[in-house]
């Protein structure tokens, strides 16, 4: 037999999924609910904690739960590396109009808050490894956060890996202030002569850190998707290398592969 925070979980939830109550409506306080279900406040405070982690509804310090607005999905597909490459060389009026993330979620550019910063780091053995360089190469390591403007979760966790000496030539590649960059890495990389042969991506599940939860605002259950983006230039060398934390909960991973006419 269903407990009474289920019984009135229940109900909530077929309110919100039957369109009674909208997304960012605001809930009945605890204490009128308790009156509504004629049952105590812990028992109303249970079922708005099983609605939370289900992702329906989300509070707000001092203003009460609200039914959760719907996340903007994002659409990552592998032709968008042809499409930045093909970009690569356009001029920067060209590249500045539009960016990856606009190509995967259809929004504006004046849609989107970034943010962006670099540091110098040493490559340790897993990063060395998979670079295909010395334990100890200097790197730079840049993080990436890009949300929509009405929304306070970013689309995805991103850290990327550039080999110091291979893009030191040019002083911009160094320099975060210069971030968002028209035409992102592929052009950034063209400024010192590095043209991209393929990219390889290999996608893992896991649950979240609590970090990653909570600044990707998961509700509780949900899982991520791990990316580790490998991108090789036409000497064969990993020239970058990026590892991307994707939301479960609002990211669509779409291949389409072409297959050679017999």
């Amino acid at each position: 037999m269903p407990k009474a925070y289920e019984v009135i979980a229940d109900d909530l939830r077929r309110s919100i999924r039957e369109g009674e109550r909208n997304p960012g409506d605001r809930l009945p306080s605890e204490t009128k609910l308790a009156e509504q279900y004629r049952r105590s406040v812990p028992t109303i405070r249970d079922a708005l904690r099983l609605l939370r982690e289900e992702g329906l509804i989300e509070k707000e310090h001092g203003r009460g739960n609200f039914v959760r607005r719907s996340r903007t999905i994002a659409r990552r597909t592998n032709v968008r590396h042809q499409w930045e490459k093909d970009r690569a060389r356009e001029p920067v009026e060209e590249r500045a109009q539009t960016g990856a993330t606009e190509h995967d979620t259809g929004l504006e550019l004046d849609d989107l808050v970034f943010h962006a910063s670099y540091r110098e780091i040493k490559a340790g053995k897993d990063i060395a490894d998979a670079m295909g360089v010395p334990e100890g190469t200097a790197l730079v390591e840049r993080t990436y956060r890009t949300r929509y403007a009405t929304e306070n979760a970013p689309f995805s966790l991103v850290t990327s890996y550039l080999v110091r000496d291979h893009v030191a030539a040019n002083p911009d590649l160094l320099d975060e202030t210069k971030e968002p960059w028209p035409g992102g890495s592929q052009n950034q990389l063209y400024t010192v002569g590095i043209e991209l042969d393929r990219i390889e991506e290999r996608v893992t599940a896991r649950p979240p850190t609590p970090e990653e939860a909570e600044e990707l605002e998961l509700p509780r259950g949900t899982s991520v998707l791990v990316l580790r983006k490998t991108s090789y230039d036409i000497k064969d060398r990993v020239v970058d290398l990026s590892d991307i934390v994707l939301p479960g909960d609002r990211t669509e991973l779409f291949f389409t592969t072409p297959l050679e006419r017999w």
